[in-house]
């Protein structure tokens, strides 16, 4: 088994836990130790490949398409913010298709295997808290404020949007926190590299994954043919999405995440 086999593995077994558990806590705890793995991964892989370029760990640049949904959908937009959100967290850069149906990211292959699995359980558990609490039925007393600044009553169409772009945001911290607490142990821990990583012979963890991440930027500016940027979400929720958006920050505060079968597979609406 390799060693990227073996971190995707230890994910598994985390979301596992977090699917098993009942307590709120204990999800978050799950969901930041699967990002700080995810890191960690990419640290070791990023030591590994500047201490000699014959290690078998040595991995290269590529990109894979992601397929996100059918054309017209309007989840699709929620969708690749998501993956973006994930993908920056993990040292991938992504280019998104004009109609939102797929996305195209390039990164070393075990940072696409962890997004990857981190989004297909994202998206699922997303999907379906927002779907638990339209049910509800809260969002027909609720009022969003609009982009000209009008305060205005939720359709469902609305409300889901606010939730989706609540749950997102709410996501992106975590990841990004997850992730800061891992760069920050691998910046005081001093490695030994190969001289033509680092005149001096050593340089910290974090430093050799920012030249990692720099030949990652490398190889999508050669490998890229996208024009433009993407527009991202255009909907008429803004972050004011009072209830709904309160909904979907908790719902990815509390992040029971889905069982780990999205690990090296397709989910449903996911293809890689």
């Amino acid at each position: 088994m390799s060693g990227a086999e073996r971190v995707l593995d230890r994910i598994a077994a985390l979301l596992a836990k977090a699917e098993r558990t009942e307590h709120a806590a204990e999800a978050e705890t799950y969901l930041a130790k699967a990002q700080a793995l995810a890191t960690q991964a990419s640290v070791d892989l990023a030591v590994a490949r500047a201490r000699t370029a014959r290690r078998e760990a040595r991995e290269q640049p590529t990109q894979r398409t992601i397929t996100i949904g059918e054309r017209a959908k309007r989840a699709n937009k929620h969708l690749v913010t998501l993956f973006v959100t994930v993908g920056h967290c993990n040292g991938l850069q992504v280019d998104v298709a004009h109609n939102s149906t797929y996305v195209i990211a390039y990164g070393m292959p075990s940072d696409l295997d962890l997004s990857s699995a981190l989004f297909g359980s994202l998206a699922t558990q997303m999907t379906a808290s927002a779907n638990a609490w339209l049910a509800v039925g809260q969002w027909r007393d609720d009022t969003y404020i609009s982009r000209e600044g009008w305060r205005k009553p939720h359709t469902s169409q609305t409300a889901r949007a606010a939730f989706y772009r609540g749950f997102i945001e709410r996501i992106g911290r975590r990841l990004t926190e997850a992730r800061d607490e891992v760069m920050a142990a691998a910046q005081a821990e001093v490695v030994e590299v190969a001289q033509d990583i680092a005149e001096s012979g050593t340089t910290t963890g974090a430093l050799v994954l920012r030249a990692k991440e720099a030949e990652v930027r490398s190889f999508y500016r050669s490998a890229s043919s996208a024009r433009g940027s993407w527009g991202g979400y255009s909907g008429n929720v803004t972050r004011h999405g009072g209830a709904a958006s309160r909904a979907g920050r908790q719902a990815a505060a509390n992040a029971r995440l889905s069982s780990p079968r999205g690990i090296g597979q397709k989910g449903p609406g996911l293809a890689g």
